[in-house]
């Protein structure tokens, strides 16, 4: 396991088919090394949801943490990863234009529904990729 304490840990749903997507998609697009990744499953999961006092059996919403510094949830959190993966994906700051709760809305949408978008896959990260995620 890498040193965790300097990056950005994007925490998720280790059982949703459309998160393990999600996470494979940054995976690939993470040139500058600066993610991390947790199930929300996990004892570290479970942890970062404890000691915040989030929901520890809920796990509809993607995190987006910064040790030290902020977590984001939904939205925020979308267009956060987005904008440290730079590039085209920077254009995301466009999202900002609407509003949070709004954005927030679509994103519980499609979290309602994540089960049915996708198949339950098993992810299996390479060498490199598995060092990316704590706990695995």
């Amino acid at each position: 396991m890498e040193n965790w304490e300097n990056k950005h840990i994007v925490f998720f749903d280790g059982d949703c088919g459309v998160c393990n997507f999600w996470v494979q998609w940054i995976l690939e697009r993470d040139n500058k090394d600066q993610f991390m990744f947790a199930s929300l499953q996990s004892d570290f999961g479970q942890q970062f949801l404890s000691e915040r006092g989030l929901e520890t059996n809920v796990f509809n919403t993607m995190y987006l943490w910064k040790p030290g510094r902020f977590y984001l949830i939904k939205s925020r959190a979308v267009l956060e990863i987005a904008n440290l993966l730079g590039g085209i994906y920077k254009l995301s700051f466009i999202g900002k234009i609407v509003p949070a709760f709004l954005r927030d809305k679509a994103y519980d949408l499609i979290s309602r529904n994540r089960m049915k978008l996708a198949n339950q896959k098993c992810y299996l990260p390479d060498l490199h990729q598995k060092k990316k995620f704590i706990q695995v």
